[in-house]
């Protein structure tokens, strides 16, 4: 008996503890669905908060705010290049002013030279230093000898206007044309006699302080660069030869184009060789100074025709006495602008050839400036054939007047 009653309180015991086992385990799984609602809610990521109404509203306003201030940027950088244009065009006047003021030095020195040596001032020269200069577009120097009479008047019946012509073409274009010669060997001979009576006929005439020759050519360039810009207040100094045939309308349109650019030297651009062969047409003496033989010179404009700027002609007019003169003149004025910020414009309608190359260019609407053989290194006995070219490859009269500079 007693056996059994520890049997029944046994089971007893066993049967208690399944029920408060699963009570136990229904207790623990509704406490954890309720705390993990309630302890485990999902984080929000650091740094990144939710936006109300009244936040997007601000941040659009931010925004907005923003795009003003791009737009005062934008305006302000407008501003800021505005600035730099009248800066730069400001520096181009003060360098133009810087120019002018050279110039009138060089003519003050050229004046006084003149005093000094005895000789007696030209009538240009003291009219330029009695009463304030007039502004020309260009001067033209032609080239000439005391033996070119006849191309002389080739020139004069073909491309160059005459008497009133000539006048009006100096007041209302702002040209001026003259042939430049210096003077004989024996100063006031025959020649010079001959030149002086040929200046009353038709008083085109540039006389230069200088003493003729084929070999002084440089010397001679120089010196009518230096009395150009003492003569003449100009944009442009032009030399061209007197075998040479020149559409001057066209030469100051091409001109006109770079008429605000500082130290502009335009022509026909080469690099022709070194010939150090004594006897030989253009020898250079001093070949030795660039290289090796068979080298070539550096680039400068032809012979026949080229321009300077205002300031490199008062460059020049400045310097003469310590400038370098080579055998060929166009060599020379190259060499001289060596080591100077210089435009090099390089114009091949300055240098055309004589019909038909000059013929086709025209009747194509590209009117060539200066025409001539290469081979002659100018117009081939141009006294008799100059009026030819004109006829063919002239740009007429009434272009010259209708042109606008």
């Amino acid at each position: 008996m007693s056996f059994k009653s520890r049997g029944d309180q046994q089971s007893s015991k066993n049967v208690i503890s399944k029920k408060w086992a699963l009570f136990f385990c229904l207790a623990c799984f509704c406490a954890g669905v309720f705390f993990n609602n309630r302890m485990w809610a999902v984080p929000e990521p650091k740094g990144i908060t939710r936006t109300t109404t009244m936040e997007a509203e601000s941040l659009k306003l931010v925004s907005e705010g923003c795009g003003d201030e791009i737009k005062e940027v934008k305006r302000g950088s407008k501003d800021i290049i505005g600035e730099v244009y009248k800066t730069h065009n400001a520096i181009q006047t003060l360098d133009k002013t810087i120019s002018n003021l050279e110039m009138e030095l060089a003519a003050a020195r050229a004046a006084q030279e003149s005093i000094l040596s005895g000789s007696p001032l030209s009538e240009d020269l003291k009219r330029t230093g009695s009463s304030g200069k007039r502004r020309y577009l260009m001067v033209v120097g032609i080239n000439t000898a005391f033996s070119s009479r006849k191309r002389r008047d080739s020139v004069r019946a073909t491309w160059l206007p005459q008497g009133e012509k000539r006048k009006k073409l100096e007041d209302e274009k702002g040209i001026i044309v003259r042939f430049v010669i210096g003077h004989s060997a024996t100063s006031g001979g025959i020649l010079d006699r001959a030149i002086e009576a040929e200046d009353r006929k038709h008083g085109d005439f540039l006389r230069l302080d200088h003493v003729e020759g084929y070999l002084e050519l440089s010397a001679k360039t120089k010196i009518y660069f230096a009395t150009a810009v003492a003569l003449w207040d100009a944009d442009f100094y032009v030399k061209v030869d007197d075998d040479v045939h020149v559409n001057i309308a066209t030469l100051g349109e091409t001109l006109v184009r770079h008429r605000k650019k500082p130290r502009v030297y335009i022509g026909c651009m080469k690099s022709g060789p070194v010939l150090n062969q004594k006897g030989v047409r253009y020898h250079e003496p001093e070949y030795w100074k660039f290289g090796e033989a068979g080298n070539k010179y550096f680039r400068h404009a032809t012979g026949q025709l080229y321009a300077i700027s205002k300031d490199l002609a008062t460059y020049i007019s400045i310097n003469q006495h310590v400038l370098h003169k080579y055998a060929n003149e166009d060599v020379s004025l190259g060499s001289w602008f060596i080591g100077l910020d210089v435009d090099h414009i390089d114009d091949r309608r300055l240098c055309c050839g004589t019909p038909p190359d000059c013929e086709w260019k025209a009747q194509a609407g590209n009117i060539c400036v200066a025409s001539f053989d290469w081979s002659c290194s100018g117009i081939c006995r141009s006294a008799d054939r100059i009026k030819e070219v004109h006829r063919r490859c002239g740009e007429g009269e009434k272009a010259l007047w209708r042109a606008t500079f």
